[in-house]
């Protein structure tokens, strides 16, 4: 019987098992483990009771306060200094502090530091991201996180695998944000509880690595374990771009791939060659609607950004939907590139400047409004398109607001308008 390419990976770092099967409970070896101003500060308690005196590697424990900096109170400051403070004491070299850091599942692919049959772990649910790269990645508890960074292990469930087939060339104005809501929308968001989705076929192979990172990142909103994608070129490629420019301590990877007879839970087939930009109505990533049929929405916010769509690809889609428009009045749009390179990349290709005299704000790199953090609180009965990854009841803001989730053309013709359209109807 063959394996997927999470069984294999999985199989890599399990010294002594020899054979691997869905349901398997293995004590798996992580090649690094991150953590955020959120989930490790109650990780570094966790561990400081351990009693340790070091971290089983100071080149792959990962602290990235990305999600209230620059502090936005008191609290935040001090969940900020924790991290710092650890860092220091316990010299992390990959620890990153305002003016550094960016959204921690952009900045370690830009970065060089995930690479091709890694297994990742991370004290946030949207750690899946990095399955991109032919990686195991999967979000964990925070007393995980300390376990990992103290002794390099993580006890894990082998999963199921659903491999979701996508065909067709996709029209303009979809990408991968669309694909993913698509199938989310057909999934449900426990459809995938605990498997992992293996995404393939013709047009997941010819889309960009940026593309590829949103799908993985939303993996987690069907409620799957791991997202994965095979590697391939264009997956060496960013790689190797990554750690030519980065130079990172681990350069050395592995390529999986599944074997023609492996087992899969699942297997469903999508044709994309049809497909409308997808809009997930609240209260659930799985309300996926066609854009066409999502009509007289008011919009009062728009938030481009995030760990789902603040790349540079996603930041000049934008700016070419408001290139030489305006704001609607009554909309905020707020814009949030993921990382300080993609600042300066956009900043440098005018991006920066189309959206500000557009109406609307250029931001430091941040988490931000998606998690209801700030730089973008929603407030009773408002609306809000946004290029994250979750529009949960009180998600952004008030409990009675309510978030759309949409590409960021989608996004950016809708800031517009003031209403959620297709940028062909501008």
């Amino acid at each position: 019987m063959g394996h997927t390419i999470t069984e294999k990976i999985l199989l890599a770092h399990a010294p002594g098992v020899r054979e691997i099967n869905p349901g398997d409970f293995i004590q798996a070896k992580v090649d690094l483990c991150l953590g955020n101003d959120i989930t490790s500060p109650i990780a570094i308690k966790e561990f400081r009771e351990l009693g340790r005196k070091k971290v089983f590697n100071q080149n792959s424990v990962f602290l990235v306060p990305d999600h209230f900096l620059p502090a936005k109170d008191m609290k935040s400051a001090n969940q900020a200094k924790i991290l710092k403070d650890f860092a220091e004491e316990f010299k992390i070299a990959n620890y990153f502090e305002l003016g550094e850091m960016g959204v921690e599942h952009a900045l370690l692919p830009e970065r060089g530091f995930i690479l091709p049959g890694d297994l990742m772990i991370g004290a946030d649910s949207h750690t899946c991201t990095h399955g991109a790269f032919g990686a195991f990645a999967t979000g964990v508890g925070s007393t995980d996180l300390a376990y990992a960074m103290a002794f390099g292990e993580c006890w894990l469930k082998v999963p199921e695998t659903i491999q979701l087939r996508f065909t067709g060339k996709p029209k303009k104005w979809v990408g991968g944000k669309d694909l993913i809501l698509h199938a989310i929308s057909d999934l449900g968001v426990s459809g995938a509880r605990y498997k992992s989705l293996e995404f393939t076929g013709s047009t997941i192979e010819y889309l960009s690595m940026e593309d590829r990172l949103t799908m993985c990142n939303m993996a987690i909103e069907a409620g799957a374990k791991n997202g994965i994608i095979e590697p391939d070129k264009i997956t060496e490629k960013y790689v190797k771009d990554a750690v030519r420019k980065y130079k990172p301590s681990r350069t050395v990877y592995k390529l999986y791939k599944s074997d023609k007879d492996a087992i899969y839970s699942d297997v469903r087939e999508y044709n994309v060659s049809k497909l409308e930009p997808v809009v997930a109505l609240p209260h659930l990533p799985s309300n996926g609607k066609p854009v066409s049929e999502v009509k007289d929405v008011k919009v009062d916010q728009v938030v481009i950004g995030s760990c789902t769509n603040g790349r540079i690809s996603d930041l000049k889609q934008a700016a070419a939907v408001l290139k030489n428009k305006k704001v609607n009045p009554g909309v905020r749009l707020i814009v949030i590139p993921a990382t300080q390179a993609i600042y300066l990349e956009a900043v440098k290709e005018g991006y920066a400047e189309v959206f500000v005299r557009a109406g609307g704000v250029f931001c430091t790199p941040s988490c931000g409004p998606c998690l209801g953090g700030h730089m973008g609180i929603l407030s009773k009965g408002e609306v809000a398109v946004a290029t994250t990854n979750r529009n949960f009841v009180g998600r952004m803001g008030h409990p009675k607001s309510f978030v759309y989730l949409a590409n960021p053309a989608i996004a950016a013709a809708s800031a517009v308008k003031g209403t959620i359209i297709h940028p062909s109807k501008l």
